[in-house]
């Protein structure tokens, strides 16, 4: 073989090699960005789904109570808190 198409090859095959090496640079690259991409968006998941549990058990029903009932359920109410003060002061 020629010395010149020697060269030649050799010249085109370090460009592929090159390229290949760019190539496989730039995938590795983007694997990384993925990576780190997911842990974000993991801890951003696991946030939002934090507060939105912490939400839910804030929320409140209004009771749909007559009069009757809510003085009833006052009363006993009272009856319990009045019962738990005699017990602790009884205790001291």
């Amino acid at each position: 073989m020629k010395p010149k198409n020697l060269s030649k090859k050799i010249r085109r095959l370090e460009a592929r090699l090159q390229k290949g090496a760019k190539k496989l640079a730039k995938l590795k690259q983007k694997l990384e960005a993925a990576a780190t991409a997911g842990v974000a968006k993991k801890k951003r998941k696991s946030a939002v789904q934090a507060n939105k549990a912490s939400a839910a058990k804030k929320v409140k029903r209004k009771l749909n109570l007559t009069p009757e009932r809510r003085a009833e359920l006052s009363a006993a109410m009272k009856a319990r808190w009045a019962a738990k003060r005699a017990a602790a002061n009884a205790n001291t």
